[in-house]
């Protein structure tokens, strides 16, 4: 919060100097306010790696499950968007994105899902809502979305927002292709080698959203001379 108010401060004090006719105290000063907003990127980066980390741990979530709990919408989307690249280059059939509801949002309103939903949307592959409205299937194969068999899926007090484990029966949302009420067969067998492999990704995931951060920021906060 500190650096987000130094960077507005001299984002501010630089379009008065560009007003007053002194360019070069406004150049200055938003070379000054790109460096707070650097500043920033990477505090939030750094806030928003430990939280991932912590939510996709070893034994929190499968290896077939990615948590976005926590994440700012832009961050959301890049990190999905690698992983279902990874998950895809791996053999890997679905993905099971938790998106949570909304509960901690403004106006109780999904600002995650529809992100994760325009990725999916955009790299040609199908999905639907689970019964829990907090998470979304996402077939990696090109087909139709349909839910694994019913089981233990998610460890014990792991299923968002007061879920409970397993895929319980009833209508699923569907999207992106025809509707399959009921339908219960797994999408393909789940490869033996993701439950070692996927959680050793979750650095690398990580560390290759910075760039593509600091490069959103930067354009946002540009001041135009």
């Amino acid at each position: 919060r500190a650096e987000a108010s130094k960077r507005s401060a001299c984002f501010a004090r630089s379009h008065d100097a560009y007003s007053a006719g002194d360019g070069a105290a406004a150049k200055e000063l938003s070379e000054e306010g790109k460096a707070h907003a650097a500043k920033m990127a990477a505090y939030n980066k750094q806030a928003s790696d430990f939280i991932f980390r912590e939510n996709n741990a070893e034994g929190k979530v499968p290896a077939d499950t990615i948590d976005l709990h926590g994440q700012f919408v832009e961050e959301a989307e890049d990190i999905v968007e690698e992983r279902i690249k990874y998950a895809r280059s791996t053999g890997q059939t679905h993905l099971h994105v938790i998106v949570g509801k909304g509960n901690h949002s403004p106006g109780h309103i999904q600002k995650i899902k529809p992100r994760v939903e325009k990725v999916c949307q955009e790299l040609g592959l199908q999905y639907n809502t689970e019964p829990n409205e907090g998470v979304l299937y996402v077939n990696l194969q090109g087909g139709a979305p349909v839910r694994p068999p019913q089981g233990g899926q998610y460890p014990s007090g792991q299923y968002p927002s007061g879920g409970q484990g397993g895929y319980p029966g009833g209508g699923q949302q569907q999207h992106g292709g025809q509707q399959h009420g009921g339908q219960q067969q797994h999408g393909g067998q789940q490869q033996g080698g993701q439950q070692q492999g996927g959680q050793g990704e979750i650095e690398k995931l990580a560390l290759k959203m910075l760039p593509k951060v600091l490069r959103k920021l930067e354009k946002a906060c540009c001041v135009m001379m």
